[in-house]
């Protein structure tokens, strides 16, 4: 499956538009998370496994929505946008939900 953000894609023909598809994704952030980050943040730094669960939770949500459009006969998604959202009580969940155009190239 070729995902990009682009809305064509060179050297490539659009044969068929199937609409948009999405995937979605949400995570909780632990206790033990937010004390590291925590340091990180006084001492400064990297917060790694902030960084590491975001880069998980993208790559989940870009897979669900590669699966959706596979479903429907698309071998390709242009136009992608990735959003990030805080959700739940004080913003203690993540949601990283992901979009874009189901296409069939040649």
């Amino acid at each position: 499956m070729l995902l990009t953000t682009t809305p064509t894609v060179e050297g490539h023909t659009i044969s068929q538009y199937y609409g948009v598809v999405t995937g979605e994704v949400i995570i909780g952030a632990n206790f033990l998370k937010d004390f590291t980050a925590s340091i990180h943040d006084f001492f400064g730094g990297r917060a790694g496994s902030y960084e590491r669960t975001l880069i998980e939770a993208k790559e989940n949500a870009m897979n669900e929505m590669s699966m959706r459009a596979s479903q429907i006969g698309a071998n390709a998604i242009i136009g992608i946008d990735i959003d990030y959202e805080t959700v739940g009580q004080s913003g203690s969940m993540l949601m990283v939900a992901c979009s874009g155009t189901a296409v069939k190239i040649d």
